[in-house]
């Protein structure tokens, strides 16, 4: 059977370029680069098709200013596109940032199984407070289905250094796979909307979260497509550990229909 033929989709967050690229040169296949808002215009069945699998490293629908973020909503006709490409079955890898992508289309966290919040936002008619990050966590992972073909040939739990998030995870929705022995609790986490509504890093004053999952990579299927969110891959440290690589490469073969 071949390597998967996947594309990336990138922009909306920083990251160190070289060193992310480098990282995916090393997994088993082959890849094409586009970043957004060109990623956007061509998310049709027609245009993915040569694809077997789409990895989004990616943050659209979001705009920071002086002032906080702005967000937008994506056209109808991207929604349409979208939707025609799970329903055709295409494949979805959704890492790290990804999930806060998109945060005034609620089918957007539909499909991922979660969400990472900016700012506080009402959701379904209930106050849902904005997310929260810690970065460099050197934290232990479990994990949870070891009859996974994504976890093959891991360690039952393995050490990783990264960004962590306390998000939302419609764990009703998403089969676990990973799951953190952090502890997702307010206290050890820095309020998001400090940082892009007030410019304050590290800061959780007065920011009131509920405690949080622990699960840090999920399955799900939406409509005909295999679904796959990693939350590991923040930076260089996270890249160069070993078992992400092995994680990120088993999830790219998985969503193609490989296994």
């Amino acid at each position: 059977m071949s390597d998967p033929n996947f594309l990336v989709i990138t922009k909306g967050h920083p990251f160190n370029k070289g060193a992310f690229f480098a990282m995916l040169d090393s997994l088993a296949g082959q890849y094409t680069h586009v970043e957004q808002p060109l990623a956007e215009t061509i998310m049709s069945p027609e245009l993915m098709a040569p694809y077997d699998c789409l990895v989004f490293y990616d943050m659209p629908g979001i705009s920071f200013t002086p002032g906080g973020p702005v967000y937008s909503d994506p056209s109808e006709r991207f929604k349409q596109q979208f939707k025609a490409l799970l329903k055709d079955g295409k494949g979805m890898v959704f890492l790290h940032h990804a999930i806060a992508g998109w945060p005034s289309w609620p089918e957007y966290r539909d499909i991922i199984g979660g969400q990472f919040l900016y700012t506080p936002r009402k959701i379904d008619g209930a106050d849902v407070q904005d997310s929260g990050y810690r970065h460099k966590v050197s934290h232990e992972i479990s994990v949870v289905d070891r009859n996974h073909p994504i976890t093959a040939g891991l360690p039952s739990r393995f050490n990783m250094t990264d960004e962590l998030y306390l998000y939302e995870v419609d764990e009703d929705r998403i089969r676990p796979l990973l799951a953190s022995d952090y502890t997702f609790e307010q206290a050890h986490f820095y309020s998001a909307a400090a940082v892009v509504e007030r410019g304050l890093m590290h800061w959780n004053d007065n920011w009131r979260h509920p405690t949080g999952s622990n699960l840090v990579g999920w399955t799900k299927q939406h409509d005909n497509s295999r679904i796959c969110y990693l939350q590991g891959g923040d930076d260089v440290e996270a890249w160069n550990n070993a078992h992400f690589q092995q994680l990120f490469s088993n999830a790219i073969t998985w969503a193609s229909g490989r296994t």
